[in-house]
């Protein structure tokens, strides 16, 4: 099985948070830095206060899964970090993928459609 695409070291963290662009929604904060990369990878931040472990897992897989589907929409070389805010707790999955759609809108980093 390929392996997902994440950031997994606090520098890389660090890196997004200090230069990336940020911009928010109910449900979701995004910060993005353009890398050299090939590939876009994409970190995933879910706090205590969000819920216990079952709750913030769960925002995890929804959040990996609306980025897996829609990878091939985004611009590639790019770092990503998805942070969940508490009004998350409570939502669908629906409610996850349109928000971080949103976003991506935001950032201007969906492909162009044609």
């Amino acid at each position: 099985m390929k392996r997902f695409p994440s950031l997994k070291k606090n520098s890389d963290f660090q890196a997004v948070y200090q230069t990336g662009k940020s911009f928010a929604n109910r449900q979701l904060v995004m910060y993005i830095k353009e890398t050299d990369r090939a590939e876009t990878r994409i970190g995933i931040s879910v706090s205590k206060k969000v819920g216990n472990s079952v709750v913030r897992h769960h925002l995890t897989r929804l959040i990996r899964e609306s980025f897996r589907l829609h990878r091939d929409m985004l611009q590639t070389g790019l770092d990503i970090i998805v942070v969940a805010r508490a009004a998350a707790k409570e939502s669908e999955y629906k409610t996850i993928e349109r928000a971080f759609l949103h976003l991506c809108g935001r950032h201007n980093i969906l492909k162009e459609s044609k």
